[in-house]
């Protein structure tokens, strides 16, 4: 087991090291040119709050999604390691169990903020609309 785990550590530990690929910019500055030629600016980077904030979520939603993928993975190789032993058996279902559960609660407290900030912003974009005061 230990030389398993081992293996497993040092495969993996050859891909933190790779170095960054040195084609990164290329065609960057026909981009560039093509944007210019559009009549944007490509040196701006104005960015909103709710654009940093959306980022930020997507960041967070990707965790999760990949704390549940290990937490699985953890349960299922704990089940398949268990050979009978119920206890080991109990603790893999609830680690599923509980996985589970916490991926549902995530993904509806997004679904149901999703919903209601773009309800709400509709609401109040229309209600502005009424009085003119994008003119």
């Amino acid at each position: 087991m230990k030389y398993l785990a081992f293996s497993f550590v040092m495969f993996f530990s050859f891909f933190v090291f790779v170095p960054q690929a040195l084609a990164v910019n290329l065609g960057g500055n026909i981009l560039n040119d093509a944007g210019k030629k559009a009549g944007y600016d490509p040196g701006t980077t104005n960015t909103t709050l709710a654009k940093n904030i959306g980022i930020v979520v997507n960041i967070l939603l990707s965790v999760v999604g990949l704390v549940f993928t290990i937490l699985m993975i953890y349960a299922g190789y704990t089940w398949m390691i268990a050979r009978g032993d119920d206890g080991k058996v109990d603790k893999a279902k609830s680690i599923i169990k509980a996985s589970i559960i916490g991926l549902i609660i995530t993904l509806a407290a997004y679904s149901i903020s999703n919903f209601v900030v773009s309800r709400v912003l509709a609401q109040t974009l229309a209600l502005l609309d009424n009085y003119n005061l994008f003119v």
